[in-house]
């Protein structure tokens, strides 16, 4: 299992999802992405292209020397793991992504519902230093207002205020105009979790996501908002379980 976190988590965002993997048998790699990890954050937006996450995933798993794993991807780490899915399926037994939906089903959502509000943040990220200095001193309240747990707000923010590590997560806002990666249809088993009490995403792109997978899909909509691994890690593991139960019977 590979397990990439999202903003501005880190690889602890898994903390209530691994150790029921773990328990079923199955093996975990849960790294701390780039710019979130002390010891690997590159200066400057370029570093952060989409291209970049996905070959930092791979490496993950040549490291582990394994030629496939099955992928679960939360927000930000949710997009690497469907381009990952649709741009290397020949390492990826399967797919389950928790909150964001497919990158085009989100695109097409922008001008079909209110889905351009919800994500008018990622603009204003756009921005050199400003968004850190603002955004910086809220951070922990901000999440706590978006529904993460105290204790989990309080960590993540501690995190944040580490050198570089709020500027090496927005890099990766930053990045998207840069990125060359398009990601397309993807075709390896996939599961979609979406809160319907997502604030920053809407109804719309989740209902389009089925559009954009080919292979074996399973769309599962929780009675909950953003954070899933961290408030639904019960129902989120079961679905992984069962969706990599269904990879392997399919093989």
């Amino acid at each position: 299992m590979l397990l990439l976190h999202g903003f501005p988590q880190d690889g602890t965002s898994w903390s209530g999802v691994a150790p029921v993997l773990r328990r079923a048998g199955l093996r975990t790699l849960v790294p701390d992405q780039r710019g979130y990890a002390s010891g690997a954050r590159p200066p400057g937006r370029r570093a952060y292209r989409l291209e970049l996450l996905v070959q930092d995933a791979v490496a993950v798993l040549d490291a582990a020397g394994l030629e496939r794993a099955h992928v679960v991807g939360h927000d930000w780490g949710g997009i690497v793991a469907w381009a990952l899915a649709a741009h290397r399926p020949e390492r990826t037994a399967s797919l389950t992504v928790a909150s964001v939906p497919h990158p085009r089903a989100l695109a097409r959502s922008l001008t079909r519902s209110p889905q351009a509000l919800r994500s008018a943040y990622v603009g204003a990220f756009q921005l050199p230093r400003l968004p850190e200095s603002l955004l910086g001193p809220r951070l922990e309240e901000l999440l706590r207002r978006s529904g993460l747990p105290a204790a989990q707000a309080a960590h993540y923010a501690a995190r944040m205020r580490e050198p570089g590590a709020l500027t090496g997560a927005l890099n990766w806002y930053r990045a998207l105009p840069l990125s060359r990666l398009r990601t397309g249809p993807v075709d390896v088993p996939t599961t979609y979790a979406w809160g319907a009490r997502d604030l920053a995403l809407g109804r719309r792109a989740a209902e389009l996501t089925a559009e954009h997978v080919r292979g074996p899909y399973r769309f599962v909509e929780l009675d909950a908002g953003h954070w899933l691994p961290e408030t639904r890690a019960a129902e989120l593991a079961e679905l992984v379980l069962e969706r990599v139960g269904g990879a392997a019977a399919a093989q």
